[in-house]
């Protein structure tokens, strides 16, 4: 059993994703998809031609989505999220330093004693 699983109900319920983080990507999809069609019918108005409004549709979707999914990465995590990802990461060295270096395919010992990870050369 690892130290996480054995955290006080209470705390464990904190951490649980609220309402709002867990519509955040239907949120972003919805103001994309609005913003899409927004310039899909100025297009259209602008030149009649579906094709080229469809076209502009799906650009000014796409380029949307991208953009608002990059600048929601962006946002400093929380307290609660800086202690789970210091949590994960000791526990993930914890299994690292437990395995040893033969678990993992690739790194040799050279001659000296020390860590070889380069490609061996012909």
């Amino acid at each position: 059993m690892t130290k996480r699983d054995k955290k006080d109900p209470s705390v464990t319920n904190s951490l649980q994703p609220t309402r709002r983080d867990r519509f955040l990507p239907a949120e972003l999809l919805g103001i994309s998809a609005g913003l899409g069609v927004f310039v899909g019918l100025i297009v259209l108005i602008a030149t009649r031609e579906f094709i080229l409004a469809g076209v502009a549709l799906g650009i000014a979707f796409i380029l949307s989505l991208v953009l608002m999914a990059l600048f929601a990465l962006a946002f400093k995590p929380t307290a609660a999220e800086v202690e789970d990802i210091h949590e994960q990461d000791a526990e993930a060295q914890e299994k690292a330093a437990g395995h040893g270096d033969a678990a993992k395919p690739g790194v040799e010992r050279d001659d000296r004693g020390g860590r070889d990870e380069g490609p061996r050369g012909h």
